[in-house]
């Protein structure tokens, strides 16, 4: 089969950010450039105003604002919606709800092509476990309105794409619990990492003084400083773990709004010197930020998958974590990491001091982590599965 064209959609311009949905469309497309021709559409967002080629793949700006979400996505989504009879590809892909009004705009120009809906952490499954927490801010209360009404989008865009795509077994399930799509055209590719770009360095002592730091233990967070990251859950723990590892350093690297609050609360704690926030890393340094830890953390409350988990282990670290989601199916309980059940302190902070303790057990935990991700998710075996979903879509 010769080339196809390939036209995806994602509110954030992949090149610009760098979350578990555009390191998917960057590191997918571009192993994908000699089957397809690709164009990623995506929002007016950090400056992107102009059309770029990276990698053999062309990206177009379309507009939407720089604003918060859900406008971003809102206006994003009236942009496409109207360029759809101008947007010519063999097949189509929405990413999360960055295309929810796109399929109806092609079907009213007459356009009948594959369209694949491509769902990361289900919105609706996300709506039930904010829902949970009884203490939301109004700010919250908000977010989850708007979330609500995103996942009735996602929902309609998944009950009438050609096909549809998710991360993890757990994510399947939802989508079939709250969505009630026809299982027999979905598919689970699972996201990857890149086993040469994330690996152990030799030097740890180096890596460490490069960011200040010295012989410390180093536990590391990578994401979004928010709700469903579970961060306030890593601080209770700290404050168990202190007090038997005074060193011990909390490197957090990432932004969001839970930023002040996370800081007031090491502060009451008389925990600020054990926290280091690094805010936005550039991916060219995550390797080495990584190399940093002796732990790596991840007490999110709910998760698809899980691509920090991938490069944690792809470095050779062994991962504490919450048994959520898609999680268990990302690491190996007992061998390349330890999962605890969800929102206990106690145990999360007895699982990183059990492994602080042990420097051999880090080492085969990291070792083994190392070879779980290279044989199961990398971004040539995910890239691989996409292309096969698009030409059973083409064929169908």
């Amino acid at each position: 089969m010769g080339k196809f064209r390939l036209a995806v959609f994602n509110t954030q311009p992949p090149q610009l950010y760098f979350g578990g949905v555009e390191k998917r469309i960057i590191e997918t497309t571009k192993r994908l450039q000699n089957q397809a021709d690709i164009t990623v559409y995506s929002g007016t967002k950090a400056g992107f105003k102009q059309p770029a080629t990276i990698d053999g793949v062309s990206f177009v700006p379309c507009y939407s604002t720089d604003r918060i979400f859900p406008l971003d996505n809102w206006f994003f989504n009236r942009s496409i919606a109207k360029k759809a009879g101008a947007i010519s590809a063999d097949v189509y892909e929405a990413h999360a709800v960055s295309g929810y009004g796109l399929l109806n705009a092609l079907n009213n120009h007459g356009i009948k092509k594959p369209f694949v809906h491509t769902i990361h952490g289900v919105l609706a499954d996300e709506y039930e476990q904010a829902r949970e927490n009884r203490y939301q801010s109004f700010r919250d209360r908000i977010a989850n309105y708007f979330m609500h009404r995103l996942a009735k989008l996602e929902e309609e865009t998944a009950k009438n794409a050609t096909s549809v795509v998710t991360i993890s077994k757990y994510s399947l399930e939802k989508i079939q619990k709250y969505y009630a799509v026809d299982e027999a055209k979905v598919r689970i590719v699972p996201n990857g990492v890149d086993p040469e770009k994330f690996k152990p360095f030799e030097d740890q002592a180096a890596v460490k003084r490069q960011f200040g730091l010295g012989n410390e233990p180093c536990v590391l967070f990578v994401g979004s400083l928010i709700p469903r990251k579970g961060l306030p859950f890593l601080v209770e723990a700290a404050k168990k773990i202190v007090k038997e590892y005074r060193e011990t350093k909390f490197i957090i690297v990432g932004e969001g709004p839970l930023r002040n609050q996370l800081l007031r609360k090491l502060e009451a704690a008389n925990l600020s010197g054990n926290f280091s926030f690094l805010g936005n890393v550039k991916e060219d340094m995550l390797p080495a930020v990584y190399n940093c830890a002796e732990v790596f953390a991840l007490p999110s409350i709910q998760e698809g998958q899980g691509i920090v988990l991938l490069e944690a282990q792809a470095s050779a670290k062994p991962v504490v974590a919450f048994d959520v989601g898609g999680v268990n199916e990302a690491l190996l309980n007992g061998k390349t990491g330890l999962l605890v059940k969800r929102g206990s302190t106690d145990r999360l902070a007895d699982a990183i001091m059990k492994l602080l303790s042990d420097k051999a057990l880090r080492e085969k935990m990291g070792a083994d982590g190392r070879r779980f991700v290279a044989e199961n998710f990398t971004w040539d075996i995910c890239a691989q599965k996409m292309l096969n979903v698009y030409h059973e879509a083409l064929a169908a």
